[in-house]
């Protein structure tokens, strides 16, 4: 079993910057690909950004390829998903998620965050 906390959201102006946190407890992440995906209501879980958490591989959605970039710290058991020149068309719940694959489907994912909101003001 694995517990996800993400953190660090809030309400930003665009072309500002966050940076998510997702911290895991009960187990590490080592052997899962660890997931952003992020919701806003009444539409789907849309996938971001994805990493293979023992070498360091990484997915991203098209949409934030080059905006975002998601890390990781081994020590910490924490992944990272540092998010720049946001807009207001990133406004939504952020979740991380694990998964035993490296996909971009939220169905392959295994464990869930309880997310964390990202409002961009325009």
């Amino acid at each position: 079993q694995v517990q996800l906390v993400e953190s660090g959201g809030g309400l930003v102006q665009a072309g500002g910057s966050l940076r998510l946190s997702c911290a895991a407890s009960g187990r590490t992440f080592s052997n899962y690909m660890v997931g952003w995906f992020r919701q806003v209501p009444g539409k789907e879980r849309d996938f971001v950004a994805s990493t293979i958490w023992n070498v360091g591989g990484t997915l991203y959605a098209d949409s934030v390829k080059g905006l975002f970039t998601i890390s990781r710290d081994n020590a910490k058991n924490t992944v990272y998903l540092q998010m720049n020149v946001l807009k207001p068309e990133d406004t939504a719940v952020y979740y991380c998620a694990v998964a035993r694959i490296l996909t971009r489907s939220p169905q392959q994912y295994d464990y869930w965050g309880q997310g964390t909101q990202v409002t961009v003001s325009s």
